[in-house]
C-alpha cells in the first residue's frame, strides 16, 4: 500500500510534468485546433492508452531492456519518427474543409490510433518511467508490480485531466478557423511543421 503522503507527491509531480511542453500535449493542442475539442478528447484518450503499455513494460522489465539496447532503442524511436512524418505530410497536403458543426475530420477510431502510436513509438516515455516511478516504491510496502501498476494508472488520470483541459482550451481556435479557409491551411502547415520537429526531436534522442 502506497501511503496517501507519497501519492500526493507523485501526483503534484506528474500534474508539472504533464504541464510542461512536450511531444504529447504539443500534439494534443495541434490536433484539437485543427479538428475540435472531441477529436482532441479522442487523441487524449489514445495518448493515455499508450501510457498503461509503458506502464506495463515498466512493470515486465522491458524498459530496461530497451534502455540497455541501442537496437531496440533506435528500432521504436524511428518508427515514431516516421510515423510523425507521415503525419506531418498528410498536414502540408490538406486543404481547407467545411468545419461547420463539431464533427471531427477524422474518425474517433483514427484520432485514438494517432494518440496510441504516437506515444507508444516514444521510447523516451518508457524509460522515463523506468527513472522516475521507482523513486515511490518501496519493496517493504509489498509487490512492486502492484506499485507500479498504482502509480501508472495515477500518472494516466492525471495526464487525462490536463491533456483534456489543454484540448478543451486549445479547441477553441476552431471557431476561429471555420470562417476562414486561409486559416485553416495555416494551421495544417503549422502543424506540419510542428510534426516534423518532433520527428527530429525523437530521432536526435538519446538513452
Amino acid at each position: 500500500m502506497i501511503p496517501a503522503e507519497v501519492l500526493m507527491a507523485f501526483s503534484l509531480a506528474a500534474v508539472l510534468l504533464a504541464l510542461a511542453p512536450g511531444p504529447d500535449n504539443i500534439f494534443v493542442l495541434t490536433q484539437s485546433a485543427i479538428s475540435g475539442r472531441i477529436a482532441g478528447i479522442w487523441v487524449v484518450l489514445g495518448l493515455c492508452t499508450g501510457l498503461v503499455v509503458h506502464t506495463a513494460a515498466v512493470a515486465l522489465g522491458v524498459a530496461a531492456i530497451i534502455k540497455a539496447s541501442a537496437v531496440a532503442f533506435t528500432v521504436l524511436k524511428l518508427a515514431g519518427a516516421g510515423y510523425l512524418i507521415y503525419l506531418a505530410w498528410g498536414a502540408f497536403r490538406a486543404k481547407a474543409q467545411d468545419m461547420s458543426g463539431d464533427v471531427p475530420a477524422f474518425t474517433a477510431l483514427q484520432l485514438y490510433r494517432r494518440g496510441l502510436i504516437m506515444n507508444v513509438t516514444n521510447p523516451k516515455v518508457a524509460i522515463f518511467f523506468l527513472a522516475f516511478f521507482p523513486q515511490f516504491t518501496d519493496p517493504a510496502r509489498g509487490s512492486m508490480v502492484g506499485q507500479i501498476a498504482v502509480l501508472g494508472l495515477v500518472f494516466m488520470v492525471v495526464t487525462f485531466v490536463v491533456f483534456s483541459a489543454v484540448a478543451l482550451l486549445s479547441g477553441g481556435l476552431r471557431n476561429w478557423l471555420t470562417g476562414s479557409p486561409r486559416a485553416q491551411v495555416m494551421i495544417n502547415r503549422v502543424a506540419g511543421a510542428v510534426f516534423v520537429g518532433l520527428a527530429l526531436k525523437i530521432v536526435t534522442s538519446e538513452r
